[in-house]
């Protein structure tokens, strides 16, 4: 049986990282052939107390520490340090199904695929978590890409999270540690480059836990926004047409608002696009909101598209900014953890 290294980043996540570690223990795959390391961006708040609580007891689970304090630079240092065959990407804002391991090595082997992982499931604790959640499952609010199909299984242009073999990631190169934000989306569009394929299975269940606050909810989009042209850039092309198209939308109505003085043409197609956007965020909050139990939401729910579509348009147009015209590094507001315990 193979050894499997589960490589999970960390910072300051003193309330979340016992609720993961928890699902991880359940795992029914055998413990002597698990290794856990969780990578610390030198957490200021509790979670090395809480980590060292569990080493005490588990001796499976193992800190790493992570100076840099970004995503990529925990994972590579994970995958650097890594002894097992199989590498099993997870994260702490999420809950895993206690045959997480079990089926993502099952898929791997079945399919011949260089990468496996399942669909991006939610759970929610709060009323705007819950609405949040919702608005994450439909294609006005997320462009419909099939990783957040619950029931979609071939293959797909990225997955959530992720199971390789170690091999593989050694032979197309580990998470580019520039990117903050979209660093697994770049080395998914990597190894689909290299001739590589990646596999979604309804069978390899999980459950995230989105952000609970609208201005968390932007502060995240306008990060992927941004990090996307980064991506676009080492590529010379977009792995999709969806990402590149609120960025679109919101350059074409800040044009037109600068014209809008000089031009009652621009004027008039800048406000019939206000109308003509409102109407179609109106009309898709009544369809994700259609069940009597989610009516509730429904006041909310074109904020929160309003917060996905706005956000990651600014953020992509101030990457373009920044990365094609000013060719200048990121802001701390680019590079910034963007949850708290309150998002």
């Amino acid at each position: 049986m193979k050894t499997v290294s589960i490589i999970i980043p960390c910072r300051n996540e003193e309330k979340f990282i016992g609720k993961c570690l928890d699902s991880i223990i359940v795992q029914d795959y055998p413990k002597d052939r698990l290794k856990i390391l969780v990578v610390d961006g030198m957490s200021e708040d509790g979670t090395r107390k809480v980590l060292s609580q569990y080493i005490k007891i588990y001796a499976f689970i193992k800190i790493l520490d992570n100076p840099k304090k970004i995503v990529p630079t925990a994972l590579n240092s994970g995958i650097k340090n890594a002894h097992g065959e199989i590498i099993v990407r997870m994260d702490v804002h999420t809950e895993y199904a206690p045959d997480y391991v079990t089926r993502c090595l099952q898929v791997l082997e079945q399919t011949g695929a260089d990468n496996v992982g399942g669909a991006a499931r939610t759970k929610a604790d709060s009323y705007i978590q819950k609405a949040v959640s919702i608005a994450y499952k439909t294609s006005f609010g997320v462009g419909g890409a099939k990783f957040h199909d619950e029931n979609y299984e071939g293959y797909i242009d990225t997955v959530t999270y992720g199971c390789w073999r170690k091999t593989t990631l050694e032979r197309i190169g580990l998470f580019d540690e520039e990117l903050v934000r979209n660093q697994d989306d770049e080395l998914n569009l990597r190894l689909i480059r290299s001739g590589g394929k990646i596999w979604q299975s309804p069978e390899i269940r999980s459950w995230y836990y989105p952000r609970a606050s609208i201005v968390a909810l932007f502060k995240q989009y306008i990060q992927y926004g941004y990090w996307k042209v980064r991506v676009i850039q080492k590529h010379k092309i977009p792995a999709s047409i969806r990402h590149i198209v609120p960025g679109a939308f919101v350059g074409l109505l800040v044009i037109l608002a600068v014209l809008s003085p000089f031009s009652q043409l621009s004027l008039k197609i800048l406000a019939g696009l206000f109308v003509f956007y409102g109407a179609t965020n109106l009309g898709a909050s009544l369809i994700a909101c259609k069940e009597p139990s989610t009516w509730k939401y429904i006041p909310v729910m074109p904020i929160i598209f309003a917060a996905y579509h706005f956000g990651y348009g600014y953020g992509f147009l101030r990457g373009v900014l920044d990365f094609v015209i000013l060719k200048k590094q990121a802001g701390e507001t680019f590079t910034k953890i963007t949850r708290n315990e309150k998002g």
